[in-house]
């Protein structure tokens, strides 16, 4: 049963703002945003009110000999489509991950597997790139570094788009391959992984950073695949004391690389704060991302197979090559729903 006194709430938040906004009062930025998150949800609010209307209505003219035969297919009709609308504001009056709608800072490193687990990160790269390609995202290499084979040692990108956090929150874990290596010469199948993690970017009311916190260095940078050999120093890694954190940048423009590394430190403190807060999810994310070590997975990507695995929600698709070309919205929202029922299993 959907909560009427939670719908009338959020109905008389949403004219408080279109109040607000027409008399030009309040942040009207902050405003707007909380606008157009609630005006989706207000009009499904009113469609439902309407249609519990019209069934009362009908309902009502079942009493009268003439109009009753009209009333009960109405109203057969009406009460039909009542359970769908139910579900989808049940759906809609989830707790939000207020981060859902946020870029995201995107990390990818090797686990176990030495240079095979270099390779599959870079390949775990490409799905994710384009994946954000068939989204429209802008998917921006911020640091990369490459091992001797092509492979990764460590990545990190920030991803900018609609919706962006909510779609690869579900990504952030072990990932593990099982395919015969390019240097296995035997044609044995090897086990290797590789850690994700994603992480909603930081806004500057995120987080506070004192400057006396913070240590800078700048070195000289190599660039991605050796390119860049011949600049200046510019490369900045910012050491964060407190907590550890380590970020390092290596564009061109050294003042471009302060920028990226604070924004990125940003993330990752905010990410912290919010584990601390959730107990739960930080239970999840250390079980999760962990050492890369290959019994921590949560998906599987056996490539003799053609199958991909996410263990979390026991789903097996045969269509591994189409999974790593960035076909990823079935599993996407296979989690999505999965993260859907469990909320609603524990409010209900």
């Amino acid at each position: 049963m959907v909560p009427l006194d939670r719908l009338q709430q959020i109905a008389e938040r949403f004219e408080f703002i279109e109040a607000q906004m027409m008399q030009g009062g309040g942040d009207i930025a902050r405003l707007g945003r909380e606008y157009s998150e609630l005006r989706p949800l207000v009009e499904e609010i009113r469609a439902y009110r309407q249609i519990l209307a019209d069934i009362e209505g009908a309902r009502a003219m079942l009493g009268d000999p003439e109009m009753r035969d009209l009333a009960r297919d109405e109203l057969e009709v009406l009460e039909a489509r009542l359970p769908g609308m139910e579900a989808a504001l049940q759906l809609a009056l989830l707790p939000r991950d207020e981060a859902n709608a946020r870029p995201a800072i995107l990390e990818i490193r090797p686990g176990t597997g030495g240079e095979e687990a270099a390779l599959f990160a870079a390949d775990l790269m490409r799905m994710y790139q384009r994946y954000a390609e068939a989204r429209g995202w802008v998917f921006d290499v911020i640091e990369e570094q490459q091992s001797e084979l092509g492979g990764i040692r460590e990545l990190v990108v920030h991803i900018k788009g609609e919706g962006v956090f909510a779609r690869l929150k579900f990504e952030s874990g072990v990932h593990r391959v099982q395919r015969v290596p390019e240097t296995e010469s035997g044609g044995r199948i090897h086990t290797s992984a590789a850690t994700v993690a994603v992480l909603p970017e930081a806004e500057d009311v995120d987080v506070q950073i004192n400057p006396n916190d913070l240590r800078i260095d700048t070195m000289r940078s190599s660039g991605a695949g050796g390119q860049h050999v011949n600049t200046t120093d510019s490369a900045v890694r910012i050491t964060h004391i407190p907590s550890g954190i380590v970020v390092t940048s290596s564009e061109k423009s050294q003042h471009r690389n302060r920028e990226i590394a604070m924004q990125v430190l940003k993330s990752r403190l905010f990410d912290m704060e919010r584990s601390r807060v959730d107990s739960e999810r930080s239970a999840n994310r250390a079980a999760q991302v962990g050492s890369g070590d290959r019994s921590e997975r949560i998906r599987t990507y056996n490539f003799p197979q053609g199958r991909m695995t996410d263990h979390r929600i026991n789903l097996t698709l045969y269509k591994l090559e189409q999974v790593m070309g960035g076909d990823l919205d079935e599993v996407i929202d296979a989690l999505t729903a999965d993260a859907q029922a469990t909320l609603l299993a524990e409010m209900s």
